[in-house]
This record gives C-alpha cells, sequence and structure tokens, in this order.
C-alpha cells in the first residue's frame, strides 16, 4: 500500500482523516488491502510515524520510504524492494479511496491466484491504475521508474487484465474530494455499502 505522500491539496495527512465508523482512511485502506492479501505492507513517507500512531489497524510491516518526496516510483521500489525471492507477484493499492468494492477485490485476489503470471489493474475507462496486480517479471521495469510515475503505463503496454472496480474514481486530493465521499459514507454507511453484494 502506497501512503507516503504529503497530502499536498488536501493540506493535512489524507492518511488520517475519519471516517463515519470512526476509523481512518488508512485504516480502511488496511481493510481493503486485506481483501488482497494477509501480507499488508504500508509504504510511508510525509507523515510517518505520526500515521503509525494514530492507526487503529496494524499492516504486517510499516516501509518508511527514505525518498518519498521523489514520488511514486520510489514508493514501489520500497515495497517491491522489502518481498522475499519466493513472492510471485504484488499487489499494490492506495490509501485514499475508501469506496472501493469488497467483492471485485477479492475477485483480483482470486484471478491473481489462478494466473499468477499476468497483470491486473483496475479499469479506468480505457487504462490501468490501481488497485493493481504486479507479476514478478514485472518488477524490474516498475524498479526502473523515476519521479512521480505509477505503474499504469506499463500495466497497459504490458497487456494486463483490466478489471471493472467500483470506487476506483472516489478518491481523495482535495478538502471538496472529502467533503464529498464523507457525505456519501455517512448516508449509506461504509459497510453496508461493500457488503451489499
Amino acid at each position: 500500500m502506497l501512503s507516503a505522500g504529503a497530502s499536498t491539496r488536501l493540506g493535512r495527512p489524507k492518511a488520517l482523516l475519519t471516517l463515519p465508523d470512526g476509523g481512518t482512511l488508512l485504516d480502511q485502506a488496511i481493510r481493503q488491502a486485506r481483501a488482497l492479501s494477509r501480507d499488508v505492507r504500508v509504504v510511508t513517507g510525509a507523515w510517518y510515524p505520526l500515521i503509525r500512531f494514530r492507526c487503529h489497524r496494524q499492516p504486517s510491516v510499516w516501509l518508511p520510504c527514505e525518498h518519498w518526496a521523489q514520488g511514486l516510483s520510489a514508493s514501489l521500489a520500497t515495497g517491491i524492494e522489502s518481498l522475499g525471492p519466493q513472492v510471485k507477484g504484488a499487489f499494490v493499492v492506495v490509501a485514499d479511496q475508501p469506496l472501493l468494492d469488497m467483492g471485485a477485490l477479492r475477485a483480483m485476489r482470486q484471478a491473481a491466484h489462478q494466473v499468477p503470471g499476468q497483470p491486473m489493474a483496475a479499469d479506468y475507462g480505457g487504462r490501468a491504475g490501481v488497485p493493481a496486480y504486479l507479476p514478478r517479471w514485472l518488477w524490474p521495469e516498475v524498479m526502473a521508474l523515476e519521479g512521480d510515475r505509477g505503474a499504469g503505463r506499463l500495466l497497459t503496454e504490458a497487456g494486463a487484465t483490466r478489471v471493472p472496480i467500483e470506487g476506483v474514481h472516489d478518491d481523495v486530493d482535495t478538502p471538496s474530494d472529502w467533503l464529498r465521499i464523507r457525505s456519501r459514507l455517512s448516508q449509506t454507511g461504509l459497510t453496508a455499502r461493500q457488503s451489499r453484494r
């Protein structure tokens, strides 16, 4: 899970935004990540160790990224470098998409277990994005990324299977994003929303 950014557009650590159920945005992201894997590694940066101590759910590992200010590529590299030689692939999620459909995440996990060499990514209307699954053979190319670039283009070029996941367009970047998403969560309730299917 990537959670190293400074949240400059929001003006405060987005990982610590409080959800209607009392948890934080990061707590919800860890819950989502557990739908993909029992081994949840949170790559941190700007707001570490504050987010660690304010988070109610704890991941398997906290991974401080020394070069977090260089962008997504540094966070991805930190996460991948932490994995052992027996790992066949890695799921990538971010901490600011609280409305992701849990059933779709579980389906992605099952597909990755059945075909571990096939890259997969959420479908953003013709382009690949997070949540995503990066098979091990793609890691050298991911490690070669520079700056604030994620693996979206690599996934597209690699022929990633695109998975429709409700909630991918509802990410928190600005105060207005947060007001809109928090309002939706307050109206329907996070658990009710994600266990309807």
